[in-house]
């Protein structure tokens, strides 16, 4: 019987509501890396896809496999990620997941053996949402993750990430050996779907769009040091305030983003000694800066340092930086950008494009394997919140065209 898109289609959008109200309470999705509702999460993922026929295997990284056998051993990998922030939104990473379990369903035990081999991996760990660390299992598979940015995180309740990961199966003695197993899969192509987690194509009144690159990230903490003093006693002028400093920074780290067209977030803010009548000694705050332009991204990243240290000079504090991570501006392969737009116009007569500003699992795959995205609106542009949702039928829509753009691939 010849495979139904429309009816596929609505099986991904019954397939997220499925999961969403597995693991989902009042406010929001729990998917969270390395918790119970992300093991559950994980289980549902492997029940389903060894019911249509698929062989299961999860890696030293925690990454969940499945696959497919094809008439070659040349392979195509979809991926994206089932675990979210905390109280997170039902579709993001998940979309794709899900998509790809459509995927293995058009190709698995009841459908037609396809000409080249299909893996499905659902990446561990790509929010970063308890330990601050994005894209851990993706980078492991990439080769790119350095041990010693990871080993000692620890998450907001002390927990260090080394006892978390062994609770899942996952030494970071061994994390690295995914790498030289992931070129043994002989991967040719690599394609992800995500909803597009800001406004553009609902405010231009698109459904889906093939997505050519993604942007750089420079992330840090930055923290001030200043001396602290009696909130009514010490007089204003004479103060180190930490926080004043920080602040200042943070309002000079806008106009650095309005500048180069990028952006500048600060959005963990630490204060010590956290108590109302004493001038903050020290304040810690992050600082996450992307942009799709390499050269806009380092002028933004120069700048901020002189920014910072400007603030501190003006309140006699100090300031220190501490990287978190980066990663450079990815741009999509060629040939695979063409067979992704081609499927968003069958699906919608028009070839719409667009670059991502947050970052996703993709960014590591294109320094190993060509690759490329694509995106679903994102109603009010929402996403990392419970309010985060896309209609029904964008989409169906946009499963459909990436059930085009997975066909063609597999064909090529």
């Amino acid at each position: 019987m010849e495979y139904d898109l429309k009816l596929g289609a609505k099986r991904v959008v019954a397939n997220l509501r499925e999961l969403a109200a597995m693991t989902s309470d009042e406010n929001g999705a729990q998917r969270i890396a390395w918790t119970p509702t992300w093991q559950k999460a994980r289980d549902w993922f492997a029940e389903k896809m060894i019911a249509e026929g698929a062989t299961i295997s999860i890696d030293k990284a925690g990454n969940s496999w499945a696959k497919i056998e094809g008439e070659s051993e040349a392979a195509i990998l979809i991926g994206s990620h089932l675990d979210c922030v905390p109280n997170g939104g039902w579709l993001d990473g998940a979309l794709g997941v899900v998509a790809g379990m459509e995927v293995i369903h058009r190709y698995g035990k009841n459908g037609v053996k396809p000409k080249k081999t299909l893996y499905l991996v659902n990446w561990a760990d790509e929010e970063g949402g308890r330990f601050g660390r994005s894209l851990i299992g993706s980078s492991a598979v990439s080769g790119t993750m350095d041990i010693k940015d990871i080993i000692d995180l620890k998450d907001n309740d002390g927990i260090p990430l080394v006892d978390a990961l062994k609770a899942y199966d996952v030494d970071l003695d061994h994390i690295m050996e995914v790498h030289a197993e992931f070129a043994d899969k002989n991967i040719t192509g690599y394609l992800e779907l995500h909803i597009e987690q800001g406004p553009v194509l609902e405010q231009t009144k698109k459904s889906v769009a093939c997505v050519y690159g993604i942007t750089g990230c420079e992330r840090h903490y930055l923290k001030f040091k200043g001396q602290a003093a009696h909130a009514g006693s010490f007089p204003t002028l004479m103060r180190q305030d930490a926080f004043l400093a920080a602040a200042q920074a943070s309002l000079s780290f806008r106009e650095i983003a309005l500048k180069y067209d990028g952006v500048c977030t600060v959005g963990k803010v630490s204060v010590t000694p956290d108590v109302v009548t004493i001038v903050p000694e020290t304040c810690t705050i992050s600082l996450d800066q992307r942009s799709i332009d390499p050269e806009k991204l380092k002028a933004m990243f120069a700048e901020a340092h002189t920014a910072a240290q400007a603030a501190a000079k003006t309140h006699n504090v100090i300031v220190t930086w501490e990287k978190i991570w980066n990663i450079e501006p990815t741009i999509f392969d060629p040939h695979l950008t063409k067979l992704c737009k081609e499927a968003v116009k069958e699906e919608t007569g028009e070839d719409t494009t667009m670059y991502s500003g947050p970052l996703h699992d993709a960014a590591e795959m294109a320094k190993i394997v060509p690759s490329i995205m694509m995106f679903a609106m994102s109603a009010k542009g929402l996403s990392h919140c419970k309010q985060e949702d896309t209609p029904d039928a964008d989409l169906e829509i946009t499963a459909s065209a990436f059930l085009r753009l997975a066909d063609k691939a597999l064909k090529a």
